[in-house]
């Protein structure tokens, strides 16, 4: 137990948040490779927290596969340990292997795609696959509390209190969406009537221009108002009500908007 604490605070040290079953798993297999001197590639999504992990296992410095063959190749000559993320975008992959042998240098690598088991079983001993954050909820609300103290410390509000909304919380893109959606909510913290009302003026600039503007750009304040009066007051007949308007207006803007019920 006592050995498993300390992993878990130097995990959290790096940013790595291992909760979930799956993430413990990878973890494992992390921490063998530290005592390791081979390859090993991580498998996952974007945003699943690939590199993260490869800079757990070992401290080098990171080239994407996506730089050109001779860029690759400068690092891996000059380090005797590399990450490389992007992996799957690597060619010619030869010349990598040969530079590799040459300087013995060892490599963590990473690829959102699968690697063609003759490329990945030449270069990697070992390989280590991390799931979306859909696969692995027990991490999500750790790592948005993780992101919020990041934002905090940027906006330099560390004394601020903010309610971590779960309702909010975009995992489409895994840790990349999860990290902009808490940034987004700092920002309301933060903006006034002003602020908003500044950004359409802003935004409704760049759209103005056509015979019918004020209808075409409605639906910008109807639609959040609807939304917001169905968390609010949560059936059509209190909204309309609240709103002063008819419900048959009511039901056509539902309609009309394509909105659901909440």
């Amino acid at each position: 137990m006592k050995n498993h604490a300390v992993a878990v605070q130097v995990v959290d040290a790096i940013n790595f948040i291992a909760y979930s079953r799956a993430s413990k798993e990878a973890l494992k297999s992390a921490n063998l490779l530290k005592s390791l001197d081979i390859n090993a590639l991580i498998i996952g999504e974007e945003g699943v927290g690939k590199v993260t992990l490869a800079k757990y296992i070992i401290n080098a410095p990171v080239v994407d596969g996506s730089e050109s063959i001779d860029v690759i190749l400068s690092l891996v000559l000059e380090h005797k340990k590399v990450i490389i993320s992007n992996f799957d975008k690597i060619s010619p992959t030869d010349t990598l292997f040969e530079a590799l042998q040459k300087n013995k240098t060892r490599i963590i690598a990473t690829s959102s795609k699968d690697i063609f088991h003759k490329i990945s079983d030449k270069f990697f001993s070992l390989s280590i696959n991390l799931p979306p954050l859909r696969e692995r909820k027990e991490d999500i609300y750790p790592l948005a509390k993780k992101f919020l103290e990041d934002a905090k410390r940027d906006f330099g509000l560390e004394d601020t209190v903010i309610d971590i909304k779960k309702n909010r919380l975009d995992i489409d893109r895994n840790c990349y969406s999860l990290k902009l959606s808490i940034y987004k909510l700092m920002i309301e913290e933060l903006m006034t009537e002003e602020d908003v009302m500044q950004i359409l003026q802003d935004l409704f600039l760049e759209r103005l221009g056509s015979n019918n503007d004020y209808r075409n750009n409605l639906y910008m304040y109807e639609i959040p108002l609807i939304k917001a009066g169905f968390l609010k007051f949560k059936s059509q007949l209190k909204i309309a009500d609240k709103f002063g308007i008819n419900r048959n207006t009511l039901r056509k803007k539902i309609n009309e908007y394509k909105l659901q019920e909440k």
